[in-house]
């Protein structure tokens, strides 16, 4: 257990990158040393796992149990680095000309940390409302691990009066965020030799005709969108990121199978797109494959479901934010976070965090010295305004 250890933000900071966290790795190391740190400063710690127990999320308070708290989201998981052409190593931070650099500092270990580093901070002001972490597992493919602990939160703690998910938004005000919908078609098709075209059903050729299907329907989203959203892009997309299928050159292929993800503006509803687009493969397409091979198919499952976060009419969460930071005006992203799972979940959510959004997930990820400040001083005010 690390009894009463104290430390600055960017030593936190360090720590939290030190963990190699990337989504198909397990979490528990890093969830560990938050718990020994929070339980050194008699803090209890829960610990929500995955069903294999490879994986948790954390929930804890500090402060006393009573109603009326902030809660503190942050993701604790990062999407890898393979491939990418580092000038650094990634899960090292390295500073330089007024920037940290490492997997994670934007999105979005450096928010999580800053906010811990004040743990100390929080239990000397004697909070009158508490302050509570929540940090989940996998948020990066598809915000698999907050569900639970949001069920646990919602079952177990006093009422927050808000939610704070500490995504990249270089600390401006976010009140609403598109929906996502990630799926998983396979085409099964008929194998024969290239030459032989009416003898097999290419399952990679039948698959190409979807996803022109799906770019199909963006158009005509982007065609219809509303000039005045203040999301951008301003409508629904459908983007296919990942295709696997076929054998050789000289072979129709008889499986293939796509990824592809619905990002939807809060007003679409994104299983209408799932009913077209099915509908399509059952009656276009389908018909004319099962005329030479009656074994073909198209199977599609839903691999994730995020839903939007909605902007709220006078909002605690929002209410909060502006206070603190000052601003008036909020914006609309268009990634996803647990931010609409709170929401749905009945607390009132906003996002605000350090770093850009623009940096996450690239080579030489890196956040802003002067970030790590401005949230600090966020974190500060947070404090001093539910001291007692």
């Amino acid at each position: 257990m690390l009894l009463g250890q104290v430390f600055t933000s960017r030593e936190m900071i360090d720590k939290l990158i030190s963990f190699d966290t990337v989504s198909r790795h397990s979490n528990l190391a890093l969830i560990d040393f938050v718990a020994d740190y929070l339980e050194g400063h008699g803090i209890k710690a829960t610990r929500v796992f995955n069903e294999d127990k490879s994986k948790a999320n954390l929930y804890a308070t500090v402060g006393p149990n009573v109603e009326g708290g902030v809660v503190l989201s942050g993701h604790t998981d990062v999407v890898p680095v393979d491939g990418q052409p580092w000038d650094t190593d990634p899960f090292t931070v390295t500073e330089k000309d007024g920037r940290l650099y490492g997997r994670g500092t934007s999105d979005m270990k450096s928010f999580s940390a800053i906010a811990l580093a004040q743990v100390p901070k929080m239990i000397g002001k004697g909070l009158s409302a508490p302050i509570h972490f929540a940090l989940s597992y996998d948020e990066e493919i598809g915000c698999i691990g907050a569900p639970s602990m949001i069920a646990e939160i919602a079952a177990n703690l006093p009422r927050p009066r808000a939610v704070i998910v500490g995504e990249p938004t270089m600390m401006d005000i976010v009140s609403a965020h598109k929906g996502i919908i990630t799926l998983k078609t396979t085409v099964t098709g008929r194998e024969a030799h290239s030459s032989m075209v009416e003898d097999g059903v290419s399952a990679v050729m039948t698959a190409a005709r979807l996803i022109t299907y799906l770019a199909d329907m963006m158009a005509e989203n982007k065609a219809r969108a509303n000039p005045e959203s203040r999301f951008s892009p301003n409508y629904t997309t459908l983007t296919c990121g990942v295709v696997h299928g076929g054998t050789a050159g000289n072979i129709i292929a008889r499986e293939c199978e796509f990824v592809w993800d619905i990002r939807h503006i809060p007003e679409d509803d994104p299983m209408g797109f799932v009913a077209r687009f099915e509908d399509y493969c059952e009656t276009e397409i389908l018909p004319g494959l099962k005329k030479i091979a009656a074994e073909a198919d198209i199977v599609t499952v839903v691999s994730s479901k995020v839903p939007a976060l909605n902007p709220e009419d006078n909002g605690e969460a929002e209410m909060l934010c502006k206070a603190i930071t000052g601003e008036n005006k909020t914006s609309a992203v268009s990634y996803a976070a647990e931010a609409g799972q709170f929401q749905g979940a009945g607390f009132s959510t906003v996002i605000c965090g350090p770093g850009s959004i623009g940096v996450a997930h690239q080579p030489n990820e890196y956040i802003d010295i002067s970030q790590v400040m401005a949230a600090e001083q966020f974190i500060i005010k947070l404090i001093d305004r539910l001291g007692g």
